[in-house]
């Protein structure tokens, strides 16, 4: 039953935020060095930062800073110097920077050669972000006992899937890093995906501590608590 709640709750989130996070208009260029975000899954403001790396299709090297987060959260405050979020590191530029419409920006700018459409900057991006973080106001929020993995995960996903989110939000709670592929509808990236999973079907997860690899939603949260869950 709490399967279907939290499937329902996901699906509610993305309707409100119809448009933004569901298909790819590729960047321009890709970042020769894998770019760095400090977030956490219920965020509003980390959302609309997703929602554009999934419509750019980049790759990110996701850092999860849920609240109460030891792992992460101290890190991002050293480096920025704030407890703010999302806190975004471009390693390619040494751009390093808050403020979820500057990075929205900053994206399009440097690696898209276009402006963000107003689903993923200004003030109906906020509103409508807010509005679907209501359905799932503490999944992926605080931290919870874990134990670190050796090496990062990867995850196959696009912001807009509501199976997504809920790895995503285990994934954040068990302050578990990442590696982010973006494959949203019309992804470049896609094929290549394809090619390595055998379908087309996110989220995917790949373990490189353990070698495993599988869908599902229900079955990669089962996983990541038996493994990681402290």
């Amino acid at each position: 039953m709490s399967g279907l709640l939290d499937v329902t709750t996901s699906m509610l989130t993305t309707v409100s935020r119809l448009g933004a996070g569901l298909s790819a208009t590729p960047a321009a260029r890709q970042p020769e060095q894998l770019l760095e975000l400090y977030e956490f899954e219920a965020c509003p403001f980390c959302r609309k930062v997703r929602d554009a790396l999934s419509e750019l299709d980049l790759e990110v090297m996701v850092y999860p800073c849920p609240k109460g987060g030891t792992r992460y959260r101290p890190k991002a405050i050293d480096l920025g110097g704030q407890a703010q979020f999302p806190y975004l590191i471009d390693p390619n530029s040494g751009s390093q920077m808050y403020e979820s419409d500057d990075i929205v920006t900053y994206l399009f700018a440097t690696y898209g050669d276009r402006k963000p459409g107003i689903l993923l900057r200004g003030p109906l991006a906020t509103v409508t972000s807010a509005v679907a973080s209501v359905f799932r106001p503490f999944g992926g929020a605080s931290a919870r006992p874990s134990r670190p993995p050796a090496k990062p995960l990867e995850l196959w996903s696009f912001e807009a899937s509501p199976f997504c989110r809920i790895v995503r939000e285990t994934l954040c709670e068990l302050e578990l890093a990442y590696r982010l592929h973006n494959v949203a509808k019309h992804s470049p990236s896609r094929a290549a995906f394809v090619t390595r999973s055998g379908k087309m079907m996110v989220p995917y997860l790949y373990d490189p501590n353990t070698e495993r690899e599988m869908f599902e939603s229900a079955e990669i949260r089962q996983y990541l608590n038996d493994t990681y869950g402290a």
